[in-house]
């Protein structure tokens, strides 16, 4: 993996097929197509609402303003197509304790296995590393046993910490020492 600058002097991850760089507003179809393909044991909050939303207009927005992430959550984009596949990056570990941010990501289905989440996980995981953190959070509901895999790919361990929901499952808390 290599860091770079990008012009704007915006942090960019590479890896061997991957950019891993800022959202640009035109991602906001990827984000939303990424909404509609959630699955429905995931909670409603984080689903596409009756009411159509969050829309592509909405998504921009939240590009256009970076609502997106605090700390680093970048678009996943493929060097040799350059179309965006997906996000991962570094959120806010409200989860975790101070200063310790939480690994996330998602990748269209279309992509699914074929080793990007994890390869954009490591970019990420090393990234935090040089910037100085020294753990990283990440939680997974027991039932995605693919986010678990990459997850585990990553480096990172269940720990004893759950949150049982008995609608949608089980989230399972993770980490990794840096």
């Amino acid at each position: 993996m290599s860091v770079g600058a990008a012009p704007d002097s915006e942090v960019v991850l590479e890896t061997h097929r991957l950019l891993l760089r800022p959202f640009r507003v035109a991602d906001a179809v990827v984000l939303r197509e990424l909404w509609t393909e959630r699955d429905p044991r995931v909670p409603p909050h984080r689903r596409i609402s009756a009411d159509g939303r969050p829309t592509v207009a909405e998504l921009a927005d939240a590009i256009r303003t970076d609502q997106l992430s605090s700390i680093g959550l970048f678009a996943v984009e493929r060097k040799t197509s350059h179309d965006v596949i997906g996000y991962c990056g570094l959120v806010d570990g409200w989860r975790g304790a101070a200063g310790e941010p939480e690994l996330a990501f998602e990748l269209l289905r279309r992509v699914w296995g074929r080793g990007y989440a994890t390869e954009a996980s490591l970019a990420v995981v090393e990234w935090a590393r040089s910037c100085g953190y020294e753990r990283l959070w990440a939680t997974v509901w027991d039932w995605n046993t693919a986010s678990r895999r990459v997850l585990a790919k990553a480096g990172f361990t269940e720990t004893e910490r759950r949150e049982v929901n008995a609608v949608h499952g089980t989230n399972l808390f993770t980490t990794r020492r840096l």
